[in-house]
């Protein structure tokens, strides 16, 4: 049960005082709680999650189309979705240690939900819903510019982590092929976290650990782009 306290700290680490704090309590009620607190009549944030999906679109948009003035509309609606999917979003919670503060059914709870993308993705737009109903939109917009609208390059990066992986190997390394080898995993059934080298040829040029093999092996994608082009924004160069 989320006690005021808590909520106050999430509030500090959002940098953003809720007026009506049952809209906040709502943003981060997962429907598996929910469904078990029928009696209560306790609402769950998917309408707030559909609230700030379309809050999130337009300000990002906005900051898209005036931060990239050349960029041609196909290029800022992939750029537009390298920020706001799902696993990019995720990411952003961790600042906030969003899944910390989720109200969770025992199932979802024992699954390991709490630190779920999907979920930790879906209570982020929640808030931003919320926040929006709350405060209105312009404190909606800067609680996504602080949160989401921040280090664009590598956000961009970590989306197409794969794809410029695959780029740079058919570029640089001549006859090498890239693979994904499982080489740990952690914790019960239930909460498993994966680890995941991605080796070019032999050799092993990045790890990642992630909740799916899915998720750590873009991580480790990631990890080997990083450590062959040295950052975000060389990658992003044109050679």
């Amino acid at each position: 049960m989320l006690k005021n306290q808590d909520l106050k700290e999430l509030e500090k680490k959002a940098g953003y005082t809720f007026q009506d704090f049952s809209l906040f309590k709502q943003a981060l009620t997962h429907s598996s709680y929910a469904n078990e607190h029928k009696r209560e009549k306790i609402h769950d944030n998917e309408r707030l999650e559909f609230l700030g999906d379309a809050v999130l679109e337009i300000v990002s948009s906005e900051f898209l189309y005036f931060q990239y003035p050349n960029l041609p509309e196909g290029d800022m609606t992939k750029l537009r979705a390298s920020i706001v999917c799902e696993p990019t979003l995720a990411l952003c919670t961790r600042e906030l240690d969003l899944g910390a503060y989720l109200l969770l059914g025992k199932g979802e709870e024992r699954t390991g939900g709490r630190y779920r993308d999907s979920i930790v993705s879906d209570a982020m737009e929640a808030l931003i819903g919320a926040i929006y109903l709350d405060g209105g939109f312009a404190s909606a917009k800067e609680f996504v510019q602080r949160f989401i609208l921040t280090d664009i390059e590598h956000k961009k990066l970590f989306y197409d982590s794969k794809t410029i992986l695959q780029e740079i190997v058919q570029g640089d390394f001549k006859g090498e092929e890239i693979s994904y080898q499982l080489v740990g995993e952690q914790g019960p059934d239930h909460d498993k976290k994966f680890m995941v080298d991605v080796m070019i040829g032999n050799t092993a040029y990045g790890r990642g650990v992630g909740r799916t093999k899915k998720a750590a092996e873009q991580e480790a994608a990631y990890q080997a782009t990083i450590k062959l082009k040295g950052t975000a924004s060389d990658v992003s160069k044109k050679d």
